[in-house]
Formats: structure tokens, sequence, C-alpha cells
């Protein structure tokens, strides 16, 4: 299972996320975000991944420019994207840049689920998120989750990640619920908006140890 270590903004942290082996780092660029990081502040943290995990630049409806901008200054694996792109802007994304693209989707009832199909074949990831809440301009980590069964209406070989409002508390509950491809988590390792806590990286990767570990004694235990 990819997990993806989102909102990074210093190599001590960066740094925290690899040691667990996270599969992806991800790197915010929305200025209304405490997490926002410049294109040179992202740049240093991609060249300090040094391929040891992918790299994400997560945005919003960026133009053309911008998008250029990602690809020449940054250079990351991916881009992330958590606006209001259709699938035909996704496709103009990907052809422009180069890049592999993720496009997020907000979850809050079953009716959101239709937004899917669209986007198949065309982003290489679809991460499913929590609709942000009344009054937030924040189009993630917003530290609230949506009602995980829902997903159990999706075709179980959809891929996609799973984001929104999770830790180390209820991830477990998260990967037994929704059986996602990848787990991605923001304000769940945080102290505060915005700044990450390596211990709270930490405890969330001891948290998926256990689940580990777990999955062969329930096994056991059915057979």
């Amino acid at each position: 299972m990819d997990i993806k270590i989102c909102g990074l903004s210093t190599p001590e942290t960066v740094n925290a996320a690899l040691a667990r082996g996270a599969s992806h780092v991800g790197f915010v660029y929305f200025e209304k975000s405490p997490r926002h990081l410049d294109l040179a502040a992202m740049a240093e943290l991609v060249r300090l991944v040094d391929g040891r995990a992918e790299t994400v630049i997560v945005t919003v409806d960026p133009d053309d420019a911008l998008v250029d901008r990602f690809a020449a200054e940054v250079r990351p694996d991916w881009l992330q994207l958590h606006g209001a792109e259709t699938p035909g802007r996704v496709r103009d994304i990907k052809a422009r840049s180069g890049l592999k693209v993720m496009k997020a989707l907000p979850v809050a009832t079953a009716d959101d689920l239709g937004a899917i199909a669209p986007f198949e074949g065309v982003a290489d990831r679809l991460l499913l998120d929590s609709r942000r809440p009344k009054g937030s301009v924040l189009p993630g980590g917003n530290g609230v989750s949506f009602d995980w069964t829902l997903l159990a209406a999706l075709d179980p070989d959809l891929r996609y990640m799973l984001s929104g409002g999770i830790d180390a508390g209820n991830v477990a509950d998260a990967v037994r619920i929704a059986r996602p491809a990848g787990i991605d988590v923001s304000s769940g390792v945080e102290s505060a908006p915005g700044v990450k806590d390596p211990a709270r990286i930490h405890s969330f990767f001891d948290a998926l140890d256990r689940l580990a570990q777990d999955v062969p004694t329930r096994k056991a235990r059915a057979s």
C-alpha cells in the first residue's frame, strides 16, 4: 500500500517520512494554505528526496504558466490537482507537463461517487478526500474524514488513495473499511496547522506496522 505524507516543509520532516518508508512525499503550492511553499523551497526538498520516494506538488487549478514552472523549476514526479479541473484539463496538464497526475475528488455522500468515472483512465491516480467544511478555503488538510463505508459501492479493482482526517488512531479502521491502494495523510501528523511533527510521523508508521503484523494473525484465526 502506498503511503503519502503531504504538506511537508522541512528537511527534518522529509527525512522522517523517508526513513519510515513513505512511498510519496507531498509539497503544497496554494497560498491560502498554512502548508504553502514557494517553488525554490520545494525544489530544495525534491533534491533532498533524491529518488528515495516519489515527489508530489499539490496545487489548485494551476494555469499553464504555473504548470510549466512546476515542471521546469521543481521537477516532481506528480502533480496533485485539488481544484475544479475537468477531465479535459487533467489530460491537458499531463500532456503539457509530462508528469503523472493525481486528481483529488471530494466525498461527502454517495452522490459524490458519480464524479469518479469521468476521470478513470485520464488521471494516473485518484485521491478520494473529504469535502471541505463550510467556511474553509482549504481543498485538503482540514482534518475531517467522511463515511468510508460509502466506498463499498466502488469497483473493487479501482486503485485510489484515501485522504481526509486520517491519523495514527484511525488509520487501521480506514484501511479495514475502505481497502484503498494508498493512504494520504497531512494534518494527522501535525502538531499545529502546517507544522509537521516527526514524532507523529513515526507514530503514524508505527500504527501501520501494527496493522501489517495483525493481518497474518487475523487470517490464521479465520482459517
